[in-house]
């Protein structure tokens, strides 16, 4: 007699070193889990990128936790096929009486989302663009962003794109990239908590959509020393207490409003930090140079894909409202990051805009790189860190930044990124992007 598979549901969550990890449970019998949760432990937090517990880490081999899953971030297709549906539900880590536990990412997260709003009265709109790369397809040759290169790849786009649908992610464009073999994913803005889900959905489901292909899919910075960078571009946007728009003041130079203008103030002065949080591995600082479409100043420019901070463009064709579409791009992450953390950081550099009334920004239109020492740092441009280790010292060196996150959180995030360091510290460059290649 042949018994049929019995479809899996993953209960996971996201860590430092952005790996979404968890354990299986029968999917029939989800709901007994879903108000006791799994089993977890504060020591999974110091996973590395490469499965080890960086030693170093506050926790040891003590304590127990609980991952509680959130019904309303299950994401479930049968799109992808594979034999079994996909099916992943995204938790919170808890104490054991239920409590939220202190470096839960995602709890890191709504704790930002809340103070944001105790504060000002305003929220975010959110949306992560994500680029990635195809291996092992042997593609024929195609030319960049060309009908061409997205149907050699059929039926993976039309797959992937009812994958990502079913499972609720809403996906909007799909882009055949500048790189080889190289993909952008674009999906609809959400509050903050749930566009920090649908990321960590989408790159679980376009992993499994290339699996089933018999290809591989890699979201890392840098596959190659010189090849096209993977980018995570954060698009975010303001709302008041009525859910109104108000990142757009069609009086206000390039059209950003005061408050829009003091939160990205406040992201621009605590950058260096925030890199620690968005980009947090070493081949995040071969994509992060000048001149290759990502970032590397502490610059905001209005429709400028090299500047850090970029005013995105709208159309009033037809009649149409700037202001909902009015919005924000961070440039400076990656997939190597936590999205919850990435997100939560700049909720915090912008939050300290807000609250200390910090004037609005220079929006500069040319390149740092053209300007003297002088005019740049009359303007407030500085060159980002250029090196993980550069990053650690930035972070080390803001006590506003260090203070958003609880002690042990802190102490753990720096023992993670340095047992990482100390693993590739004899490795090339080109064999470093090959590792994180296959890791991510």
């Amino acid at each position: 007699m042949t018994v049929a598979p019995y479809p899996l549901t993953a209960i996971v969550t996201t860590d430092l070193a952005g790996i979404t990890r968890g354990r299986f449970v029968i999917a029939d019998r989800i709901e007994q889990h879903m108000q006791t949760g799994i089993g977890w432990l504060p020591a999974n937090l110091a996973l590395t990128a490469f499965g080890t517990i960086a030693e170093a880490n506050p926790w040891g081999s003590a304590g127990d936790l609980r991952l509680l899953p959130d019904p309303a971030a299950r994401y479930r297709t049968d799109a992808t096929g594979a034999a079994t549906p996909f099916d992943m539900v995204i938790g919170d880590i808890v104490e054991l009486d239920g409590t939220p536990w202190s470096c839960c990412p995602r709890t890191i997260l709504k704790a930002a989302v809340a103070e944001l709003k105790a504060a000002t009265g305003l929220s975010l709109r959110v949306a992560f663009e994500q680029e990635f790369q195809v291996f092992g397809a042997d593609f024929p040759a195609a030319h960049p962003l060309s009908v061409g290169a997205l149907r050699r790849a059929d039926p993976f786009a039309p797959r992937l794109a009812a994958a990502l649908d079913e499972a609720g992610v809403e996906p909007e464009v799909l882009i055949a990239e500048f790189g080889a073999d190289q993909f952008e994913l674009t999906c609809a803005p959400a509050d903050p908590l749930r566009a920090a889900d649908r990321a960590v959905a989408i790159r679980e489901i376009v992993r499994e959509t290339a699996r089933v292909a018999g290809w591989s899919a890699s979201f890392a910075p840098k596959t190659a020393p010189q090849a096209v960078g993977n980018g995570v571009h954060i698009h975010f946007s303001l709302l008041d207490d009525a859910g109104n728009p108000v990142t757009y003041d069609p009086a206000a130079s390039a059209g950003l409003s005061a408050r829009a203008a003091s939160f990205c103030a406040g992201m621009l002065r605590h950058l260096p930090a925030l890199l620690l949080l968005s980009a947090p591995s070493i081949p995040s600082y071969y994509r992060l140079r000048p001149h290759s479409w990502s970032a590397s100043w502490t610059w905001l420019a209005d429709r400028d894909r090299e500047a850090t901070l970029r005013i995105c463009p709208v159309t009033t064709a037809h009649g149409r409202d700037p202001a909902p579409q009015y919005n924000i791009e961070y440039r400076a992450a990656d997939a190597t990051a936590n999205p919850y953390l990435a997100l939560a950081a700049i909720i915090r550099a912008g939050l300290a805009g807000l609250t200390g009334a910090l004037p609005p920004p220079a929006i500069i239109a040319e390149h740092p790189d053209t300007l003297d020492e002088t005019r740049r740092a009359a303007l407030g441009l500085y060159r980002l860190p250029d090196s993980l280790e550069a990053a650690i010292a930035a972070w080390m060196a803001d006590d506003v930044a260090s203070s958003w996150f609880a002690p042990a959180f802190v102490e753990t995030m720096l023992c993670v990124r340095r047992a990482e360091m100390a693993r590739l510290a004899d490795l090339a460059d080109a064999d470093i992007c090959h590792l994180y290649r296959d890791l991510y």
